[in-house]
């Protein structure tokens, strides 16, 4: 079979569409983890408006989870973070580590896979890529990826014949492979069974705190969010109810007392419980 062109079509890979600021000057795309700065963030749809007045800052590196009950606006947060949508009013800004203006690097992962029947494995991830790379490199890196999420082996595999963690752990790689400045996550384990998805939380802690990347996971599950997270915001009504930091160290374990009363503080919140 002779694979298709590299293509990097937005449902796979999100980044800015533009390399300048407002001011209109160039910006390098970041090698490693961006900050985040919002301010007076809207979103609209018509007269629907989901977010409303949003003031965000999250540091380089910090893993920042959002919940919060369904159509409360986390991902459409996501997607003004992620360039795959544009504020009505207010900023999403990015910055470096020295405080300026970058670009996003931003990529994505979704709640299903979305790999190309067509594509490898390994073409799957190389997708990440982006045009423009030669193949060669292409593969070396995809393997290079694939071996981060301990999927090395199945580098010539067709996604057919992958079990459901093992084409998210394709996703996931397809994501890392160009090594992000922002990893946006949008309820990337929803569809897994319960078993399949600790595992699956382990490995993505473990592999985001490896590559050091700024990111900003969208989840109903309270418990993966503060198990993953090192700070939980609750939005209701497009406005940030509830910012909590998450402090203990990791890796964490699953039942941890803690975390618990940390679970139970957001799940109040969300709920309107005291």
């Amino acid at each position: 079979m002779v694979a298709a062109p590299y293509q990097h079509p937005l449902a796979f890979v999100a980044a800015p569409e533009s390399h300048r600021d407002a001011a209109g000057r160039n910006l390098e795309t970041p090698p490693g983890a961006v900050a985040l700065r919002l301010r007076k963030v809207d979103k609209r749809f018509g007269d629907n408006r989901v977010l409303r007045g949003i003031d965000l800052d999250l540091e380089a590196g910090q893993f920042l989870a959002i919940v919060g009950k369904s159509g409360c606006g986390k991902s459409t947060l996501l997607r003004l973070l992620t360039g795959l949508d544009q504020p009505t009013e207010g900023r999403v800004e990015f910055l470096d580590a020295q405080g300026r203006p970058a670009a996003g690097n931003a990529r994505i992962v979704f709640q299903e896979p979305r790999l190309l029947p067509w594509f490898d494995v390994a073409d799957n991830v190389a997708v990440g890529l982006g045009p423009g790379t030669l193949k060669a490199e292409a593969r070396s890196r995809a393997q290079e990826a694939l071996a981060d999420v301990q999927l090395a082996e199945k580098a010539r595999e067709w996604p057919s014949r992958l079990s459901g963690g093992q084409r998210q752990r394709v996703a996931l790689a397809r994501a890392l492979v160009s090594r992000p400045g922002l990893l946006a996550l949008d309820e990337p384990l929803g569809a897994l069974d319960a078993l399949t998805r600790i595992t699956m939380q382990t490995l993505l802690g473990r592999v985001r705190r490896e590559l050091g990347a700024t990111a900003v996971l969208v989840t109903h599950d309270v418990a993966e969010a503060v198990h993953l997270a090192d700070r939980v915001i609750v939005l209701e009504d497009g406005r940030i109810k509830l910012d909590l930091a998450v402090p203990q160290t990791h890796p964490r374990r699953h039942g941890d007392p803690d975390l618990a009363r940390i679970e139970g503080s957001i799940l109040a919140s969300i709920l309107g419980g005291d």
